[in-house]
């Protein structure tokens, strides 16, 4: 056995995962068919939950470190032009300002981590440089996956080297995080099913050292981060990490008709250069499995989502964190079979519901763009009247893009074998987050009295057992979980406004802050609750 872990396809969700199972001593090795991380544009903005997830493995400063400066707004404006005054502006708050606000609100409404601009070609480096440091993890550029076999012991990948030769890699898993025209995916036969090709646009990355410190331009918009221009071709601009460089969306007919929509859409003489284009298609398309016995899909091999609302990337982070420390508790015997049988269960409805949030927000931004008329630039009443109404509709479509905090927090895994499910259960909403902890939910983020949040007092390895009251014997839970060797860390918390916002007196948490079980006394039949949070439900 070569490795205990094969993860195909060094994006930021395969990286992920590989230094998510390094750090628990997994064995792994992850192949990649680029000889390097490629500059291009693609995802640019890890979300508040992302954020949180990195928080938890020590990467959330180097990641702010290497994204957009925290003093920056992360305004989204709709315009005709960088020159002329934005049809809409719409605020959103600098990392700085958002962590203020995080600060003075305590009522379990608010992240830990708020979100950080930063491009996938700035991720992508910094998240192989973590995997190369750790010794459980070999990262092998140049290996194009070429097929695999897999039985009852193992798997066995075949992949074809940069010098042209063939080499074969065995371990106990694998993981496809190989994109949405997965090998991985198409070798098993699992189809995608949804909306595919909806739309069909050109993205370029434009270098323009200068345009960031000019803003506004005469009497155009500020700094944001999203200036989408009320056209007929789709048009918009979005800002890089760097403020150096942009990305340009547009449906045009050739890769060369790019550089003059980019000119129309700033609108002033500005120094650039066109570091790439290339053709992509909007899809809401979810696979119909994640898993085929020792084979997992991960990230956009299995959903594909259109990028308004950010939902891509971050939900294959998600899918990354949840199989981990799956993988880990089966590789070290404590996790019984549910473990590894909830990750589909799980990830697969949030990948449903981010399909449908995408969906929602995409048809938001459709409605205000179907508003377009020709006379929207003309000096006359009628164009007045044109800019007013796409405007104003804009101001409630164009939100549902950019406001999914509900999404991003607040699902739930429903049904789950590892659950102590309750039925019913709060609303799954995409805007709003209401927090709760119900079994399923995430821990909402809490500030304890001496200044510290409840995230960081919870291990990474294991469970933990929240005692927000004092007087329950919690023997019998304790002794469950060693009876299975299974590490347990009792964590007493008398705090009043924790108490509050979780609502019961105990709480049994995941590795990954999911709760399991939530009573106001100790549970009636602690193997069993034990049984069901290990995966080894009968």
């Amino acid at each position: 056995m070569n490795t205990q872990v094969i993860i195909v396809g060094a994006g930021p969700v395969g990286l992920t995962l590989a230094v998510d199972l390094g750090r628990r001593g997994v064995c792994c090795t992850i192949i990649e068919r680029k000889p390097e991380p490629e500059f291009l544009p693609k995802m640019e903005r890890c979300n508040a939950r992302t954020m949180e997830m990195f928080r938890r493995i020590g990467l959330a400063d180097k990641l702010r470190a290497a994204g957009l400066a925290s003093h920056v707004p992360m305004d989204v404006f709709v315009i005709l032009s960088m020159i002329e005054p934005p049809l809409l502006h719409l605020t959103y708050p600098s990392v700085d300002a958002a962590r203020r606000e995080g600060r003075e609100v305590n009522d379990g409404t608010m992240p830990l981590e708020p979100y950080q601009l930063i491009s996938q070609y700035t991720v992508e480096p910094l998240l192989k440089a973590e995997a190369e440091r750790l010794q459980s993890v070999s990262v092998r550029y140049g290996c194009e996956f070429q097929a695999f076999s897999q039985d009852p012991a193992g798997v066995t990948v075949t992949m074809r080297t940069d010098d042209g030769g063939t080499e074969t890699l065995r371990g106990l898993y694998l993981v496809g995080c190989d994109g949405g025209g997965s090998p991985v995916r198409r070798q098993l036969g699992i189809p995608l099913r949804g909306e595919g090709n909806m739309l069909q646009l050109r993205q370029a990355l434009f270098r323009c050292d200068t345009l960031y410190d000019r803003l506004p331009l005469q009497d155009g918009p500020g700094h944001g981060r999203h200036y989408h221009v009320a056209d007929n071709q789709a048009t918009f601009l979005i800002m890089q990490d760097s403020t150096r460089h942009w990305t340009l969306h547009a449906v045009v007919d050739s890769d060369e008709a790019m550089k003059p929509q980019f000119e129309r859409t700033i609108g002033a003489p500005v120094d650039y250069e066109m570091l790439y284009c290339g053709e992509w298609r909007q899809n809401l398309l979810l696979a119909d499995a994640y898993r085929m016995d020792r084979v997992f899909l991960a990230g956009d091999a299995v959903h594909l989502v259109i990028p308004t609302g950010g939902l891509g990337m971050n939900t294959g982070v998600g899918d990354a964190f949840d199989l981990s420390w799956k993988l880990a508790a089966t590789l070290q015997g404590w996790g019984g079979p549910g473990l590894l049988d909830s990750y589909e269960i799980e990830r697969r409805q949030v990948g449903d519901r981010n399909v449908g949030a995408s969906r929602y927000a995409s048809m938001g931004r459709r409605k205000w763009r179907s508003q377009w008329r020709p006379e929207i630039r003309d000096a006359t009443a009628a164009g007045q009247a044109a800019r007013d109404h796409l405007a104003g509709v804009a101001d409630i479509e164009q939100r549902k893009t950019n406001e999914m905090i509900g999404a991003e927090l607040g699902y739930r895994y429903v049904d789950s074998p590892i659950i102590d499910n309750i039925p019913g259960g709060p609303e799954h909403l995409f805007r709003d987050y209401q927090p709760t902890t119900w079994p399923g939910a995430r821990l909402p983020h809490v500030w304890l009295a001496d200044g510290t949040p409840v995230q960081d007092h919870i291990p990474t390895e294991g469970y933990t057992l929240l005692r927000l009251r004092g007087g329950h014997d919690t023997g019998a839970l304790e002794a469950a979980f060693r009876a299975r060797n299974v590490r347990l860390t009792v964590l007493d918390l008398a705090d009043d406004v924790a108490r509050s916002v979780y609502g019961r007196d105990l709480l049994l948490l995941r590795p990954d802050m999911h709760v399991v079980w939530r009573s106001d006394a100790p549970p009636a039949d602690a193997t069993a609750l034990c049984a069901i949070a290990t995966g080894h439900r009968a």
